[in-house]
């Protein structure tokens, strides 16, 4: 069979914000941390369809339709997977790769595998030579920086030595040399053939995906070597473009806003000091692609360097994030250099502080433009007051460029008269329709009817512990798999999809679990599931009650089948002492 790689498809996922792409066919209002609206999947005439944009699902609890952002297109459109994941790919300017055969995909993803697996056994050698006698130097510049054990571990802090230590390491591993190479960790010499390590006496930052495996580095030097900093090239789990130093971890953060930095020390040393909100490009210009990653939060901060490179990687950063529709604000902050240089010197408040008052992008425009003018020469004071308006008329919403046309003229002392004589002197018109899409060939479905198979209990109980699963807490998977086994679950449904969870949660972390599923009924189960309020305040007690009662119906149950098998009378004399045995057993506890 011919597809899409689990790469691209979440790519295209990650790209599509689930709220933007649900609200093209159905009018959605927030309804605390989530949005609602009528199903667009049966008649209804109270709103019973529900969309998280934290969960990135929707789930209608009328008629039980549920999904991700491809499922919604693949459903609404009535298209096949293959083809949902085209049309987003199509809106999120992604080019798919051409399809090929399954045999040499499958050769590609094994190659894959083994880099994934190179490239996380190459973090944790770096780690480890971090602390040992040979790292000094960069020992030096940790303790300079005053990184704590945390931080080194949060972001797979190490330090890259001399010649080959990390080939003879991936050697001894068993890795062969095609594979070693295909990593690029590790090149090879053309004039003599021999193996180098890429990365040599430097710093290193290990780069993670949104679903925290290692797919680069970053290496700084110590000493003065150039360039200063070096990045892992292209590899065939890695595209600089498409990826964000920190989003794995920015991701969990909990806020609506998210600002991007210039470089690892920005964002490690925010991080380090409670501001988790925080990314950092990897080395290259803004892309589409890496604008897409920020499309789950409300506000994107820009807080670049303040000299003239950062300055002119901000202007390029608000092209790629202007054409995408953001709220973009831009971080101001005075008697420092950068966010790294100021939150050491006024603390984390003070940082978080100055994100919440990030100017907009209009006033930053404006600013920029009073920086280049004398507004106490005539000439500069009428281009001032021109260009002013020219971005203002760009301001579609009348009430905040009512707003605008306040602030700017107190602040710069023009007369807001002058302003508005000189936008409507401008001969200049703005496109500003709103594109109205009808939904078309939108499915009916009938609401699917499951059989009834425990009751509304049991299948409750069920539904909570694996929402508690989806939390994706090692520690809870382990209580939960240790006093609950597969074949305890009643629900055929709640059955599989614990099967699968911990089958996963052996393998790793879980990632998409919808992934793992291709029945429709399983799929809409989850989201029903993910969108259930189960009114938790506290995990461990929720855990620590469910399975206490899970405990006193096993010894119940088992107290019932005791007594029916010696009411039978068919037993042997051995059986029934063994059996009186364990029943006075069970009524002890």
């Amino acid at each position: 069979m011919i597809k899409y790689n689990s790469e691209i498809i979440d790519e295209v996922r990650n790209s599509n914000n689930i709220i933007d792409i649900v609200s093209q066919y159905v009018i959605l209002k927030r309804s605390g941390r989530n949005y609602s609206g009528l199903c667009p999947f049966h008649r209804e005439k109270s709103p019973s369809f529900y969309v998280s944009p934290d969960k990135q699902i929707f789930h209608c609890f009328g008629c039980g339709e549920g999904g991700d952002v491809i499922g919604f297109i693949r459903k609404i459109e009535n298209t096949s997977f293959k083809e949902a994941v085209e049309m987003l790919a199509e809106r999120a300017n992604i080019v798919l790769p051409v399809l090929v055969d399954t045999e040499k995909d499958e050769k590609i993803q094994k190659l894959k595998d083994k880099v994934y697996n190179i490239n996380e056994i190459a973090s944790e050698f770096y780690q480890k030579r971090l602390l040992t006698p040979n790292a000094k130097i960069a020992q030096e510049y940790v303790k300079k920086r005053k990184m704590d054990m945390y931080t080194l571990k949060t972001f797979g802090i190490g330090f890259a030595g001399n010649f080959d230590e990390l080939y003879q390491e991936l050697k001894n591993k068993q890795f062969s040399d095609e594979e070693i190479l295909a990593s690029k960790l590790v090149l090879k010499s053309e004039k003599t053939g021999k193996m180098y390590d890429a990365f040599r006496n430097r710093l290193m930052f290990t780069i993670r995906d949104i679903r925290d495996r290692v797919i680069a580095f970053g290496g700084r030097a110590l000493d003065d070597s150039k360039p200063k900093y070096i990045n892992s090239p292209d590899t065939v789990v890695y595209n600089k473009g498409r990826h964000l130093f920190a989003m794995n971890i920015a991701k969990k953060s909990g806020e609506k806003s998210i600002m991007l930095v210039e470089g690892y020390m920005d964002a490690i040393s925010l991080h380090q000091r409670g501001v988790h909100n925080v990314v950092a490009s990897l080395g290259t210009a803004m892309t589409e692609q890496q604008g897409r990653l920020l499309s789950n939060f409300e506000k994107i901060i820009i807080g670049y360097d303040s000299d003239s490179a950062g300055q002119g990687a901000t202007a390029r950063s608000l092209e790629i994030l202007q054409t995408l529709k953001y709220d973009i604000r831009i971080l101001q902050i005075n008697g420092a250099k950068d966010p790294d240089e100021y939150i050491v010197k006024y603390g984390s408040g003070q940082m978080k502080k100055a994100m919440e008052n990030a100017i907009s992008l209009i006033e930053f425009k404006v600013k920029k433009l009073k920086e280049t003018l004398n507004l106490d020469n005539v000439s500069d004071k009428i281009k001032f007051l021109n260009e002013l308006s020219k971005i203002l008329l760009k301001v579609e919403n009348d009430l905040e460029k009512e707003v605008y046309i306040a602030k700017f003229s107190e602040q710069y002392n023009v007369s807001k008269e002058a302003i508005y004589a000189q936008l409507n002197k401008l001969q200049y018109s703005i496109n500003q329709g709103s594109k109205i899409l009808e939904k078309t060939n939108a499915i009916k479905r009938n609401p699917s009817k499951e059989k009834i198979e425990n009751n509304e209990k049991d299948t409750n109980r069920e539904n909570l512990i694996i929402s508690l699963l989806l939390n994706n807490n090692k520690e809870n998977f382990i209580k939960i798999k240790n006093a609950i086994s597969i074949n305890e679950f009643k629900s055929e449904k709640n059955k599989k999809i614990a099967e699968k969870l911990y089958e996963q949660f052996e393998k790793g972390n879980i990632n998409n679990i919808l992934d793992l599923f291709e029945d429709e009924e399983i799929i809409n189960h989850i989201t029903y599931i993910m969108s259930t309020d189960f009114d938790i305040t506290d995990n461990e007690k929720a855990i620590e009650d469910i399975l206490n009662k899970f405990e006193k119906e096993k010894i119940l149950n088992r107290k019932s089948e005791i007594l029916k098998k010696i009411s039978s009378g068919n037993i042997s004399k051995e059986e029934l002492e063994k059996l009186e045995n364990e029943l006075k057993s069970l009524i002890v506890k």
